[in-house]
């Protein structure tokens, strides 16, 4: 199977959804770590119906067209818990910052520290983003999202790598703008 069937039978592990509720959560919060186009998930999830993993029924609804609503199956949930502790499959980083990076040397001064100011900028932006959700999260679940034995201590432990990935990511930027700005003033 491959990823993105995975990524839609962790969503419909929650809840069911119909393909438009499952576009939207990978817009936000999957979309953060893990995106897939609109044109992505249905065929998938015909795939996924196709192999056992998911069914779905149709809700009537007035003034729209009815809408199906997948549901995970037993298999399908057998398929992510067995999925969940495999090693990820190796794939090669694709950060077009960092591939300027490794030619920054040859760019103005000026204009690269403005790039990677702006970036800092960005990644404060969605760094200050995930804090509140994660103020948000720690006022409103009433337990601590540390807690195991529910699915929102998954969506947390996610929260967190996004922070500290924000973090270090404007923490980069910002140094490599410093080290702009230094080439400058020689």
């Amino acid at each position: 199977m491959r990823t993105l069937g995975y990524a839609v039978l962790s969503l419909l592990s929650r809840e069911d959804l119909s393909g438009y509720d499952l576009k939207r959560w990978m817009e936000r919060p999957l979309g953060y770590f893990w995106s897939a186009r609109h044109s992505q998930i249905y065929p998938e999830l015909a795939r996924l119906e196709e192999e056992g993993f998911v069914t779905h029924h149709v809700v009537e609804q007035r003034e729209r067209p009815d809408k199906k609503v997948y549901g995970i199956t037993a298999s399908g949930r057998e398929a992510v818990r067995e999925w969940v502790t495999e090693p990820p499959s190796s794939q090669a980083t694709r950060d077009e910052l960092v591939l300027k990076a490794y030619s920054i040397w040859l760019a103005d001064p000026d204009a690269a520290a403005a790039l990677f100011e702006e970036q800092e900028r960005l990644h404060e932006e969605q760094l200050r983003h995930y804090e509140e959700i994660e103020v948000w999260m720690q006022d409103n679940w009433g337990e601590s999202p540390e807690r195991m034995d529910f699915d929102r201590f998954a969506s947390y432990a996610a929260l967190r790598r996004g922070i500290g990935y924000e973090r270090d990511y404007a923490e980069w930027c910002r140094w490599v703008a410093a080290k702009l700005e230094e080439r400058r003033s020689v």
